[in-house]
């Protein structure tokens, strides 16, 4: 599940010479390799004591970030020392595979820098993800010692004080109106409430850690836990979201801002593009992305076309969109039939996964579905390392067609497979095992839906359109999120724009929407991604020839963790110069 973090998203940088020979400097490499590694090593342990609770760190459990002006300002002195730091390391005096490190660690100390100094904690909040909800979300991690109760314990009595300084944080961002869009705050208290309205501590969700004990664990230990985690939600989770509650109903959602460009923010521009280089981590203007995303939506539609007179149906696209919306035969009557179809669909590419890669991940995962509590606004589905989310709420928005696309970007070969892939590479440093990249994440597990074309994943029309649909909706997305905050489009022009282009239904394209409207530039990192991969590919096919390995491509490009776009370009460049010999013995 999600570590919680501080918010670490990659911005763009220059990257110089990274797979070519570089000339040497004064600075010996040897001394500019010790220097760089220091420096990203502290910063990195550093920073990752800033962070929150994470189940494959038990001691984390036991703490909540500091997110108060202090440490505030702590993170921004440290994060422009580390710049400064930086620019001074001679990048050509570093040795080849220390200069796709720096790459890689300074996107991610831009990006820290950036946000800090626009005061992103200010907005500790999305259209569907949020400070508590994130905190819940621990409860459902796994529990096996009696260590990790205690933290998690611990972690609970520090409850208070962390919201405190969220909410101070949120109540700065509200005098000088950084907040969320009014209209994406909508029931977004509904977790905070449920925690407040539980009836007794063990009705409350952050009691379900003590339902179900270890049997390796005494049961005058669980007895004892149990009673530490009652008082725990009683004295101090319970009244923090009281208060909380308090300050969302009466002071933040009445007041936030009705307006929904990030243009309209404080230094809204500068703060937009900031958001664009972080999420695409290329020097692109609002203009050229839309531009781009028109381009990349017509040739969509070219194809979606042709599904249609495949299917021989009689009416417009217009129309076939509404029979795909409204048809019964097209969607689950039961939460289950979607779990058990997402995991045909998953065992089905276990099938076909060794001749598309040639190093698969031991971490495997669950299919689960999306907590109620959160279902209303969630997306379709998510996934990570040992999890795949299928939201099995309001069934008659979850099409049978678009769940092969949904499953390979959500679980495997993406989000699923690609994450625990990165983590599980030694080679690399830590900052690029354990952080995520958007435009690379997302890019990737986009790429998989277009990957399921090749492997033969589409078994009718139907699901190719569902497949086509998908594209449009992440291309679309490059119109839309440039649409709202760049050149004032309205939140119903952004909904019309998605239901006249794609497939999805309207409940689906009204908490896409708000998410775009709630994350300025998030949304352009997934078909700006996928564009990288296919360029990459294609780039290789038509330079290797015959000597193109497929499994070597995807490996590749697996190998590096979560890299920016110029990496994944220079990686393919180093592809190609060694004949498509990709990273393990085996692929020739």
């Amino acid at each position: 599940m999600r570590k919680l973090v501080l918010g670490l998203a990659l911005a763009t940088t220059t990257l110089g010479p990274i797979a070519a020979d570089a000339a040497p400097a004064a600075t010996s490499p040897l001394s500019a390799d010790k220097r760089f590694e220091a420096l990203s090593n502290a910063e990195y342990t550093w920073r990752s004591s800033q962070s929150g609770p994470d189940e494959n760190n038990p001691k984390g459990r036991a703490r909540l970030p500091d997110v108060g002006p202090k440490a505030q300002a702590e993170r921004l002195a440290r994060w422009t020392q580390v710049s400064q730091q930086l620019a001074a390391i001679p990048l050509a005096s570093l040795s080849a595979a220390n200069r796709v490190n720096y790459a890689v660690y300074k996107q991610q100390i831009d990006a820290l820098l950036a946000a800090q100094r626009y005061r992103d904690y200010e907005r500790p909040l999305s259209a569907d993800t949020s400070f508590w909800g994130d905190i819940s979300e621990s409860s459902r991690s796994p529990f096996r010692s009696i260590e990790d109760y205690r933290n998690y314990v611990a972690m609970m009595r520090e409850v208070p004080r962390y919201f405190d300084q969220q909410t101070a944080n949120m109540r700065a961002g509200l005098a000088r109106g950084f907040t969320l869009p009014q209209v994406t705050l909508k029931g977004r208290d509904i977790g905070v409430a449920q925690v407040v309205e539980a009836k007794t501590a063990e009705d409350s969700p952050f009691y379900a850690p003590f339902q179900n004990f270890p049997s390796t664990i005494p049961a005058a230990d669980q007895a004892s836990l149990a009673a530490e985690g009652r008082a725990a939600i009683e004295q101090a989770v319970v009244p923090a979201h009281v208060k909380l509650l308090a300050f969302l109903r009466t002071d933040y959602i009445p007041h936030a801002r009705p307006e929904l460009a990030a243009y309209d923010l404080p230094d809204g521009k500068a703060y937009y593009q900031s958001k664009i280089a972080e999420y695409t981590t290329q020097d692109l203007t609002p203009d050229q992305i839309h531009a781009l995303g028109l381009v990349e939506v017509a040739k969509i539609r070219a194809r979606m076309d042709g599904v249609m007179k495949q299917v021989q149906f009689k009416g417009d696209l217009q129309a076939f969109f509404n029979h795909l919306r409204t048809d019964p035969q097209f969607y689950p009557k039961t939460p289950n039939e979607l779990l058990y179809r997402a995991a045909w669909i998953a065992k089905t590419f276990d099938g076909k996964a060794s001749q598309w890669f040639g190093h698969i991940p031991r971490s495997r995962f669950a299919i689960k579905p999306v907590p109620a509590d959160i279902a209303p606004f969630y997306t379709g589905g998510r996934g990570g390392p040992g999890i795949y989310l299928v939201n099995t709420w309001n069934l008659p928005s979850r099409p049978f067609y678009s769940q092969i696309a949904l499953t390979l970007h959500e679980s495997a070969p993406g989000h699923a497979f690609q994450m625990p892939l990165a983590a599980e590479n030694t080679n690399l440093p830590a900052y690029r095992r354990d952080t995520y990249l958007s435009v690379y994440g997302e890019g990737w597990a986009l790429y998989c839906e277009a990957l399921g074309e090749d492997m033969g994943m589409y078994e009718t029309p139907y699901d190719l359109f569902g497949y086509l649909s998908y594209q449009a909706w992440r291309a679309a997305r490059l119109v839309v999120d440039t649409g709202i905050h760049a050149k004032g489009w309205s939140r119903e022009q952004a909904q019309a724009y998605l239901h006249d282009n794609t497939a999805l239904s309207d409940h689906e394209i009204e908490t896409e929407v708000d998410r775009y409207i709630a994350w300025p530039g998030q949304a352009l990192s997934y078909y700006m991604g996928q564009l990288a991969f296919q360029h990459a590919r294609a780039k290789a096919q038509t330079a290797l020839g015959a000597k193109f390995n497929i499994r070597a491509f995807h490996d590749a490009m697996l190998e590096m963790g979560s890299v920016p776009v110029p990496v994944i370009e220079a990686r393919t460049d180093q592809l190609i110069a060694a004949g498509g010999k990709g990273p393990y013995p085996d692929e020739e």
